[in-house]
């Protein structure tokens, strides 16, 4: 018995199905075995909050991969996990709480946030699995692991106290940036910067040791003041308050203006205090402003530079963690620096040293966190040194580089290589510790002495050491000797009492997030044991993930992976495109521009959404995707504003049925009784619309398989139209498989649509048709439609698995024993199915080009019929001029072409001469003519056709006025010029068109 399938494909009941099968099989478990490994570890998603699109990219390539390769035979492992993102999730958790509470951190205590944070990261956690799980990705979801668990914690601190051990950790005091709002540092992937309206003061210092011969010219003056020097130095700056903390005003060497001053020193009216005049060519640019700099290094990376170039100048902090002024501030103490600010100006102002201010635009660093401007501040922090090593070995980051260099690991596309090795090749050190309570907090023990000589230090010395038996493998200690500390670190938790009853002191931080996720790779498998599965596994196959964390996941994942395994952690890493908003702004939860995958799932389906996701993984990487809301009342799609989205509004109504809504989004529902949208865009009807028309096709074929029998095919003894499908199966097999290997996912998804809809659904299926009425020719096109489906079942799994299983089992009922060459009993579900693997000699390209011109032949005739709006029942006479060979073909095709063209007569040969009234159609192979001469007026088309070029000539005249009015052209959005430019060519194209077809009617 044939089996029907339902009309149109239900993705709803599909994935409920599948994933409840998926789960029950366990097909996604992976364990070594005697097969070939292929592994890959997903890039942990941040528990902060639910995922967005940028994570169904991200996650559906990678499935992709793991699909086919689980098909190829590899025993594939995909590792899932999510990431605790201290900074970001302990932001999150104190946001909400002082909103319901009005409660800092520090009122409720460390042990109760961290209670609280642990709560908010089950729910989000388990929320984000269950995305991942909604969009079809086949984990391993029995190995699935979390970088704050017991076992990732235990890598992070081995790997801690093998780098503090070995040198590569230590303790300095360094400028960072410094979020004054949570009171840590950050990471520069933790900050933003933001154009921001502000000033540009220009002031004046007097020159204390007056030089023999007063400067003349320049930004030297000569000009008596209170402060009784009559030489002043000129200079600018954009935060006036971090006066209090210069240490030296910085010229150039060359420049005349200043040469006499090199030397002599300034007094910082402010607070009374002397500082050199020094000469800098890095810092310094006599083109620039007064030629002068201010030098602050405690509170700007460059001069921060410079004071490592010009030590003799010292170095002062001027702010408290909280970002008002400290005691080095003088009688500005307490205020925050903003207010300093202000009374700064003021009082050089009013003490004759203001010179003017500009108002300006500048560009300013905020923390991505709590939104608040960063400062760079001078801190005690722990660092990973990066550089090389004092013996001249390479140091950590040149081994890291090595390894691409030398091909070891592979970027897809390669260019982004470039930004691996240069980020590397500055070889800074990594500020790794943060002032935080969420996270791995630092395995470190210190206590401070009067100095080397003090007896309690030498007591210390050797203690821990002989403490335990074996404490020469379990603790290290450093001394820092410019704040006479002892640090200690312990790999053991079981010996951290030990040393707080010696009175020493764990520090409070913990680690940088990128610190244990930077162990990924080889912490998910067991390590620092030696497991069965990171002697299998390891090093993984392939990373996916974006350009954003080359620099700060990718590289110090390989840096680990060589420190901890002296070996590779992957060997290809493939960047995906950036998913962008419809208004060309990267999609993030701050923003609140992000799109909820499961919203695109329930209204198009996993499918849709996965298939969309693979068509825009191109080389460009990057990709928009404009959005509606769906509005909850009557379903119409409502554009989004752009200042909706970013200015989160709450409410708006719909343009249809005027109700009002809440626009889909991540921001609170304020009004629980406001129904909230769904969010849609018309790009995944695609995709939608391509598991339509596959389940269309497979519901036609199993309802036409009365009487199935499996048995071999030979292409040589099967018609015409039989060895062309199996030949472009062939080819559109191997040409899939080698765009897999390449990472080229759009050129996949157009391949893999172009063949199944084109060539299989609307030519091969209305070829066959006519054959599955022939008692004698039936079972060999059944065999061939069965073989084919099966193929293309298996080549659309890794990208639409929810179809694909769902036909998979329907053909199972019927043609249990089917494939291509040989047919074989079918794997029970086509997630375990083998990748098809055709014969290359079924590949005949003679034929694919036979059926290409004949099929050319097809789409000029029926063109012709839809310009000139012919009946489908009445049938053409056509004419081809050609040469033998390819009239001969014709000709053997001719039943075809009446089939699929509607042509009653074809007449073939280098002899056919143009017909009167006949549309044309030249070709590099053949010209064709079909004749129109009693089935349309020509005069009365030709006048409706005059009409209508008259109207296109207009609307040409007219877009091409606009683009010639520079006014349009330069105020005009980007696109809209764009748009206008593209419809002149379009225009052009129609009218060339029109004027062809009234020269044939006119013929």
């Amino acid at each position: 018995m044939a089996t029907e399938l339902p009309k149109a494909f239900e993705p709803k009941e599909a994935q409920q199905r599948c994933l409840a099968f998926w789960t029950e099989k366990n097909y996604g478990h992976s364990e070594p075995d005697a097969r070939t490994p292929y592994s890959i570890v997903i890039p942990p998603p941040n528990v902060t909050g639910a995922l967005h699109m940028g994570h169904a990219l991200n996650n559906t390539l990678q499935d992709v991969l793991i699909r086919w390769r689980r098909m190829q035979g590899y025993n594939a492992e995909w590792m899932p996990g999510t990431d605790h993102a201290g900074i970001a999730t302990q932001a999150v958790v104190e946001k909400r709480i002082w909103a319901e509470e009005k409660k800092t951190r520090r009122d409720i205590g460390r042990e109760e946030l961290v209670r609280r944070i642990w709560g908010w990261k089950d729910q989000y956690e388990k929320r984000i699995l269950g995305q991942l799980r909604e969009i079809g990705c086949s984990c391993d979801w029995q190995r699935t692991v979390f970088t704050l668990d017991e076992k990732r914690s235990r890598a992070v601190r081995e790997t801690f106290f093998r780098m503090f051990r070995d040198g590569y950790i230590f303790r300095g005091k360094r400028l960072v940036n410094w979020d004054t709002q949570l009171l840590t540092s950050v990471s520069d992937d933790e900050t933003y910067t933001e154009d921001v309206k502000s000033g540009f003061w220009t002031f004046k210092y007097p020159v204390t040791d007056e030089p023999e011969a007063s400067a003349t010219g320049g930004n030297a003056t000569s000009v008596a003041d209170a402060s009784g020097s009559s030489e002043f130095i000129r200079f600018s700056t954009t935060r006036p308050e971090t006066m209090l903390g210069d240490t030296a005003v910085c010229v150039h060497p060359s420049d005349e203006r200043y040469k006499q001053l090199i030397g002599k020193t300034v007094t910082i009216p402010l607070v009374d205090r002397e500082i050199p005049i020094i000469a800098d060519g890095q810092l310094a640019d006599p083109e620039l402003g007064t030629g002068a700099v201010k030098v602050t290094p405690g509170h700007d990376p460059n001069d921060y530079a410079c004071y490592t170039r010009h030590p003799e100048i010292g170095i002062i902090n001027i702010l408290n963690p909280d970002g008002t002024i400290n005691e080095n501030g003088g009688k500005y103490q307490g205020l925050d620096r903003y207010k300093a600010r202000e009374a700064v100006v003021k009082d050089m102002e009013e003490m004759g040293y203001f010179e003017g201010k500009e108002d300006r635009v500048i560009p300013l660093k905020f923390s991505d966190r709590s939104k608040s401007p960063i400062e760079p501040y001078l801190s005690d922090q722990w660092f990973v040194k990066m550089g090389d090593r004092d013996d001249g070995e390479p140091g950590l980051a040149q081994m890291a580089m090595d390894a691409v260099i030398s091909g070891r690991v592979k970027f897809f596309p390669a260019r982004y290589a470039n930004t691996y090795l240069e980020w590397l090749g500055e070889k800074r050190d990594w500020c790794i510790s943060r002032q935080l309570w969420w996270g791995h907090r630092i395995a470190v023990w210190s206590k401070t002495y009067r100095g080397p000589d003090d007896p309690e230090f030498s007591s210390d010395t050797r203690w821990p050491y002989e403490a335990v038996e074996d404490g020469d493998d379990v603790f290290a200690e450093q001394y820092q000797q410019d704040a006479c500390t002892m640090h200690i670190c312990s790999l053991r938790p079981e010996h951290d009492q030990l040393l707080n009853s010696r009175g020493f002191i764990q520090s409070d931080d913990v680690l940088d997030t990128w610190f244990s996720s930077m162990l990924w790779t080889h912490s998910t498998f067991g390590w620092p044991d030696q497991t069965p599965e990171l002697d299998y596994y390891y090093p993984t196959s392939t990373l996916v993930t974006s350009r954003d964390i080359i620099t700060l996941w990718v590289a110090r994942m390989v840096i680990a992976g060589l420190y901890n395994l002296n070996d590779i952690p992957f060997h290809h890493v493939y960047i995906t495109p950036k998913m962008l908003d419809g208004f060309g702004e990267g999609m993030s939860k701050s923003k609140g521009n992000g799109v909820d995958p499961l919203d695109i799932i329930e209204l198009y389906g996993a499918d849709a959404l996965r298939y969309q996701m693979v068509s825009i993984a191109g080389e460009t990487q990057d990709s928009r995707l404009p959005v509606s809301n769906v509005c909850p009342h009557c379903g119409e799609l409502n554009a989004i504003k752009k200042e909706h989205m970013y200015m989160q509004t709450k409410k708006v109504a719909c343009i249809k049925c005027k109700k009002p809504f809440r626009p889909g989004g991540p921001w609170p529902n304020e009004d629980p009784e406001l129904p909230t949208a769904k969010q849609a865009s018309e790009r995944f009807e695609l995709g939608r619309n391509f598991a339509n028309k596959l389940w269309n096709a497979a519901r036609f074929i199993l309802m036409n398989l009365d009487g199935y029998t499996s048995g071999p095919l030979d292409p040589k003894s099967l018609p015409i139209e039989d060895r062309w499908i199996l030949s472009r199966l062939a080819t559109t097999t191997k040409t899939v498989t080698d765009l897999l290997e390449g990472y080229h996912f759009s050129d996949v998804a157009r391949t893999i649509y172009d063949f199944t809809w084109s060539e299989f659904c609307d030519w091969y299926i209305e070829m066959a048709k006519g054959r599955l009425k022939d008692p004698v020719g039936k079972a060999g096109v059944q065999r061939v439609l069965v073989g084919v489906l099966d193929g293309i079942v298996k080549l659309v799994h890794p990208i639409m698995p929810f179809v694909a299983e769902s036909l998979w089992q329907a053909l199972n009922e019927v043609a249990p024993d089917r494939g291509l060459p040989e047919p074989l009993k079918a794997a029970e579900s086509v997630m375990i199915a083998p990748w098809p693997d055709l014969p290359t000699d079924w590949q005949d390209p003679p034929m694919e080009t036979r059926i290409a011109r004949m099929q050319e032949l097809v789409r000029i005739v029926r063109d012709v019929r839809n310009r000139y709006s012919v009946d489908s029942k009445t049938q053409f006479e056509v004419f081809v001029r050609s040469t033998e060979a390819v009239a001969t073909d014709f000709q053997a095709l001719r039943t075809f072409v009446a089939l699929l063209a509607g042509v009653g007569k074809l007449h073939c040969g280098p002899g056919v001469a143009k017909p009167k009234q006949a549309a044309s159609q030249v070709t590099p192979e053949f010209e064709a003519y079909v004749s129109l001469a009693g089935l349309i007026d020509p005069a009365a088309e030709v006048k409706r056709l005059e009409k209508q070029l008259v109207d296109k000539r207009k609307q040409l005249d007219g877009t091409k006025g606009k683009l010639a009015n520079e006014a349009f052209v330069s105020r005009a959005k980007p696109e809209a010029v764009a748009e206008a430019r593209a419809l002149v060519v379009d225009l052009e194209k129609q009218i060339a068109s029109i004027e062809e077809t009234i020269r044939e009617l006119q013929a």
